[in-house]
């Protein structure tokens, strides 16, 4: 009994001997043959109910399998080696085949070196001055591509500025038919250039809407469309409306244009291709030259304005009161209604006055003539001479003003000095302007009060005179002659 435990127990240590033999020898054939560890793991599996010797067979049976499968190994890479070794001789032989046509290719690529230093010296010799004309006429490309884009021809002929670029912007060679087109690009621009052409044209409204109309191109001088000038807006290659027109003495003589059908008409033309057009539009008006002068500016306006409207009524005055005096002169009778008139009526009515009392009485009278006729004479040239004097002070005001723009912005840009230097010299304008005439206007007001004066005073001299010859004869005296 104890025998054969012993040995149940030797066949079973045995047996689970051979089963990890051939649980190890199992895994090492899969993974030799590319078998997945699932696969490898189920084919390991001992089938239950086998004997020793079916186990020891299976064994011997894998084994044999495993020494089949390694000596086809040894032979394919026996055969892969030997494979090798002509694969390393063939690419050692294309390796010194490539390195020959290496050192070829740098002796061919040496020789066209060569070659192409003597052609490019033959090429420059061969050219000579052509080099320097071929770069002429770039730079005449782009000169002409500056006046093509910049020309009012271009409204009627776009398309014109593409080729220029081209021919400008090229390092080859220009062909014969690129100078060609330079060419004709230049003469139709010379030839356009003295012709009044009509043609239809997209215009730009101030309003930014396009409208095409119908237009007259005078040259490369000015454009007119529908009884305005445009202008040609190079920014965007067409024709735009300005937004102010010139003085109508200009726009007056596009209708003669518009509608001639051929000779000669007037027409105010700009020479200089609408720079002086674009002057004369941002020239400022009286009206805005007036407002540059500011409140002092219209002070003397209001105060010269006011003082020449009353002058002229007293130059009206004086002048009806004159008449009226040369009338009273060679009339008969006297007449109130006139100064002269007064004083002689003074003397009608006080004859029988002595002759100290008549003259007071008639020495008051002129006197109140004289003061009503010269009454206010003054205002005027106080204005006059105040006139002036405002005008300095806004010329004061006004570089006042120039130098804190200097102070704070430096003289950089002139044009923000420019306000306080229009107030400075408007204003001194102003008040010149205001000045002048009413010094002129007094002196005419002041000259006729001061003749009807001097008639008053004479006539009244003589009256006396005449009072003081009746007394003298009354009363047996000699006269005084007061001639």
């Amino acid at each position: 009994m104890i025998k054969r435990a012993t040995t149940q127990r030797i066949g079973r240590i045995l047996l689970s001997a051979l089963a990890g033999v051939a649980l190890l020898a199992s895994p090492l054939a899969a993974l030799a043959q590319d078998e997945t560890p699932e696969t490898v793991q189920k084919r390991a599996v001992v089938p239950p109910g086998l004997t020793i010797d079916q186990l020891l067979e299976r064994v011997r049976e894998g084994w044999r399998a495993e020494r089949v499968e390694n000596e086809r190994r040894e032979k394919d890479f026996r055969r892969a080696r030997s494979q090798q070794k002509n694969l390393l001789e063939k690419a050692k032989s294309d390796l010194a085949t490539e390195e020959d046509r290496s050192d070829m290719l740098e002796e061919t690529f040496e020789q066209n070196e060569l070659k192409i230093a003597e052609q490019e010296e033959l090429l420059s010799q061969r050219l000579g001055t052509l080099g320097e004309l071929f770069g002429v006429v770039r730079q005449v490309a782009g000169d002409t591509r500056s006046q093509v884009e910049n020309s009012l021809i271009s409204s009627q002929y776009p398309g014109r500025i593409p080729f220029l670029d081209r021919l400008g912007q090229s390092k080859a060679l220009p062909a014969v038919s690129d100078l060609e087109g330079l060419w004709a690009i230049l003469l139709q621009e010379m030839h356009e250039s003295s012709k009044v052409s009509r043609f239809k044209a997209n215009v730009v409204k101030v309003s930014g809407e396009e409208v095409e109309q119908e237009v007259v191109r005078i040259g490369a001088f000015n454009s007119i469309s529908e009884g305005e000038y445009l202008k040609w807006i190079a920014d965007v290659g067409k024709l735009g409306e300005i937004g102010r027109q010139p003085a109508p003495k200009y726009v007056d003589t596009i209708s003669d244009l518009d509608s001639a059908e051929g000779g000669l008409v007037r027409f105010a033309i700009d020479p200089a291709r609408g720079q002086i057009l674009a002057l004369l539009v941002s020239t400022p008006t009286f009206e805005e030259r007036i407002s540059y002068g500011g409140s002092i500016g219209y002070a003397i306006i209001l105060l010269g304005s006011l003082t020449f409207i009353f002058g002229l009524v007293r130059l009206v005055y004086v002048t009806t009161v004159s008449r009226k005096v040369s009338a009273q002169k060679s009339a008969s009778t006297a007449d109130d209604g006139n100064p002269l008139g007064r004083v002689l009526k003074i003397y009608s009515d006080n004859k029988q006055l002595d002759t100290e009392t008549l003259e007071l009485k008639l020495e008051e009278q002129v006197l109140k003539e004289s003061a009503k006729i010269e009454s206010f004479l003054w205002l005027i040239k106080v204005v006059s001479a105040v006139a002036p004097l405002m005008g300095l002070l806004g010329t004061v005001t006004g570089m006042i003003n120039t130098f804190q723009i200097i102070t704070l912005f430096g003289t950089g840009d002139p044009k923000m000095m420019a306000s306080g230097i229009s107030e400075a010299l408007v204003t001194t304008m102003l008040g010149l302007l205001t000045a002048i005439p009413l010094v002129l206007m007094h002196a005419v007001i002041y000259s006729m009060a001061r003749g009807v004066t001097t008639v008053l005073e004479e006539q009244s001299t003589g009256l006396i005179a005449k009072q003081s010859e009746r007394e003298s004869a009354s009363s047996g005296r000699p006269g005084v002659d007061t001639a």
